[in-house]
């Protein structure tokens, strides 16, 4: 069984290397290889160099500094398909693995090819950081709750891709990382469309890893300027809004209208947005 590790990095060396270490510290079969395929986006604190020093079979490609999370995915996903794997596993480079997380990935329930995601704890706060949600309304992008278990694989219907395995099955039938997106959305979109093709995407038992949530908001405080939400909103590390308001068409067309007024009330009435969010 071979697996295609998939990460994405820009000057981040040491989290990257401690992220490569404790894939390497995987308890596995020894059926089982994991080759790694990363892009280093244009970084300028030696990672490609580090990287190489520790893991010289690493496949190394590199960006010129604007592919962000999802340019950098796709890239690295691009090139590992061609070398025809059983699984890709895409993982974030700030992410620590359980030495655990990749047999736990590979055991889901599905008795068919299944998404299979890692839920992340946050090594500061001790709570969850990343992993599956499932939406309250399966039409409207509204309210979600968190999927989570000790002891159980649950479906999810979105998902963050800090720990996600998927099949070459699944590869086949839906690609990958769509290109609508330049940074965020594309994990969820990605969960959203499997479901769509009739696989179970599952949010495997207890936490797989660990990563801190640096995710911030995705407006600015009405402190700042106009002008410099409005820049943010449009963003790739904003709220990409282009990108957001096609995540929003493609799968909750009717949440759209509604989706388009919250997020301009956020950018020119941020004090009131919040107030009335409370």
């Amino acid at each position: 069984m071979r697996i295609a590790a998939l990460l994405a990095t820009r000057n981040r060396k040491e989290k990257t290397i401690a992220c490569l270490q404790s894939l390497e510290q995987q308890v596995l079969s020894d059926d089982v290889q994991i080759d790694i395929y990363i892009t280093d986006d244009a970084s300028t604190d030696g990672t490609t160099d580090a990287v190489l020093r520790q893991f010289p079979s690493a496949n190394i490609y590199h960006g010129d500094g604007s592919l962000f999370w999802a340019g950098g995915m796709r890239n690295s996903w691009s090139k590992a398909v061609k070398d025809s794997p059983d699984y890709y596993l895409l993982l974030n480079d700030d992410t620590l693995l359980a030495e655990n997380a990749v047999s736990v990935l590979l055991n889901h329930p599905a008795p068919i090819a299944a998404v299979c995601i890692g839920s992340t704890v946050d090594p500061e706060s001790g709570e969850r950081s990343y992993g599956g949600r499932k939406l309250t309304a399966k039409h409207s992008w509204k309210d979600d709750l968190i999927v989570y278990s000790e002891t159980n694989y649950l479906p999810c219907d979105v998902a963050n891709a800090n720990i996600m395995l998927v099949p070459a099955e699944v590869v086949k039938k839906i690609g990958i990382l769509s290109s609508s997106y330049t940074h965020g959305l594309a994990d969820y979109d990605y969960a959203l469309m499997a479901n769509k093709a009739g696989f179970t995407v599952y949010v495997a038992p207890g936490y797989l890893g660990s990563c801190i949530n640096d995710h911030g908001k995705s407006w600015k405080a009405g402190s700042t300027s106009l002008k410099e939400r409005i820049a943010y909103l449009k963003s790739p590390k904003g709220l990409a809004y282009k990108e957001y308001m096609t995540f929003i068409k493609r799968h909750f067309p009717l949440s759209y209208p509604s989706a388009m007024v919250k997020v301009w009330a956020k950018t020119f009435f941020p004090f009131i947005w919040e107030t009335f969010r409370k």
